[in-house]
């Protein structure tokens, strides 16, 4: 694959437009990413960071950072490095795949900060100067961009000195996110950014805070900037969960409705299907809650961001940025009220469907007692018959007639018991005999064992003693 070196990048820059580039986000902005947003009318892509030095260090890294296509144009490879040599030699591989390189001067990770590389290099603008240098007068394509992304200084003057050194060494354009080093979710600074750009003479990309299309209208007017650059943050997240709140609801319609019993509801949960996803049940339950807590807690944390006082000179440089931000303010509300109800509501349901259960267990534990009373009141009514019919039978005759029937039938009871008593004590002694025979043949076998093995040990004895004689 071929670079057109008669175009350039720097050329839709003068065509009067405000440029839709998509941000260099990790493990995201790979090649199936790119080619998916190139789709939807954005102007440039960017890679994933990519660290410099391990990118000429390891064929493996080149391989598995990096890919294209012919249709992945205009495409920026961003990298990370301090060190101006490296960036120069990584910017030569990648040239003949690419329209230009991008250094990382804002990423505020700390092990980036600690590597050397990210937003640490603001503080180094004569270091960044020699970079971009390198860069220019190594790779042999005059239409090839050379480009880097900054954060701003509490002091914005020293952000400006950065910018026009940059500028003097040859620098193609600057991305701004108007946010300090140590700022992560404060409201950006659209007025920083604006001295900026009206600080230097190259195209200048505005970055942060920019979710949504109507948001760059806003922004342009507020800042002249060339172009903004976005980190596409999926609201796809927010749509899922309401359509889980969705789901909740209507499982707990159905579980509240009043013609299904709680046993018929145990009984379609003790279906094979449900027997087997019973399994994962607890582990699925509190994957949710951790979920819908982090959703929650996110909310909040823009809530709390975007519901501060006092919105800076923003609002005075752009009088719409209030609506603006009120928008959002509302947006990020409405996603607390989802995230909110969501785990609420998934607690409940847990609830609800362990209330049925045992609901279920007692409706049951209740019909097997009745059964068995009723049982025990037709047994009970039938020894009443059959006690009646005795007394009945006992007084066909009068006086002594009935009383002495009477004594005969319980006598010849009393002999029938005798009898088996006495059948039971014979088949006890046969019994105890039986085991007074096998304790006397258990103490036989006992001495018998006793004494062989005394002859065993006497045999041991007169064999080690004549070895011993041998030898």
């Amino acid at each position: 694959m071929k670079t057109n070196e008669n175009t350039s990048v720097m050329d839709m820059f003068e065509k009067g437009k405000v440029l839709k580039i998509c941000a260099p986000m990790v493990r995201y902005s790979k090649l199936a990413f790119r080619s998916l947003v190139r789709k939807y009318n954005c102007d440039i892509c960017f890679t994933p960071m990519i660290v410099a030095a391990d990118f000429m260090r390891s064929v493996k890294a080149r391989d598995s950072e990096f890919t294209t296509n012919e249709c992945d144009r205009p495409l920026i490879v961003q990298f990370a490095a301090h060190d101006a040599q490296t960036l120069a030699d990584a910017a030569c591989v990648v040239a003949p795949f690419s329209d230009g390189v991008d250094l990382n001067c804002g990423c505020p990770q700390r092990w980036a900060m600690s590597a050397g590389y990210g937003a640490c290099l603001i503080n180094k603008p004569e270091l960044v100067k020699d970079m971009v240098r390198h860069v220019r007068n190594q790779v042999d394509n005059q239409n090839y961009t050379v480009s880097i992304k900054i954060r701003i200084h509490k002091d914005l003057k020293r952000t400006v000195d950065l910018c026009q050194k940059a500028e003097s060494a040859g620098v193609s354009w600057i991305t701004v996110h108007g946010r300090t080093m140590e700022e992560r979710h404060q409201p950006v600074h659209y007025d920083a950014i604006k001295t900026i750009k009206d600080s230097v003479s190259v195209p200048v990309i505005a970055n942060g805070d920019i979710k949504y299309l109507r948001d760059v209208e806003s922004i342009h007017q507020l800042t002249g900037v060339d172009g903004y650059l976005s980190s596409v943050k999926m609201t796809l997240q927010w749509t899922a969960v309401a359509l889980f709140l969705y789901v909740e609801i209507g499982i707990l319609v159905i579980l509240c409705l009043p013609f299904i019993s709680a046993r018929r509801w145990q009984i379609i949960f003790q279906l094979r299907i449900w027997s087997f996803m019973a399994r994962f049940w607890n582990k699925v339950f509190l994957t949710m809650i951790i979920i819908l807590i982090v959703l929650f807690l996110d909310a909040v944390r823009e809530v709390r961001k975007y519901s501060v006082k006092d919105f800076g000179t923003d609002t005075k440089l752009q009088p719409n940025m209030f609506d603006h931000l009120h928008m959002k303010l509302f947006r990020s509300q409405r996603n607390l009220y989802i995230s909110g109800f969501a785990l609420f509501l998934w607690l409940v349901m847990k609830r609800v469907i362990t209330l049925i259960n045992q609901l279920a267990s007692v409706s049951g534990t209740t019909a097997a007692l009745q059964a068995q009373a009723e049982n025990t009141n037709q047994v009970a009514k039938k020894l009443m018959e059959d006690n009646e019919l005795l007394k009945q039978t006992l007084m066909e005759g009068k006086g002594d007639k009935a009383t002495a029937e009477g004594m005969e039938l319980l006598r010849k009871e009393v002999e029938k018991l005798k009898e088996q008593l006495k059948t039971t004590g014979v088949a006890l002694k046969k019994s105890q005999s039986e085991a007074d025979v096998m304790k006397k043949q258990t103490e036989g076998l006992a001495r018998e064992y006793d004494r062989l093995l005394k002859e065993h040990q006497e045999l041991q004895n007169l064999q080690d003693s004549g070895t011993k004689k041998e030898n």
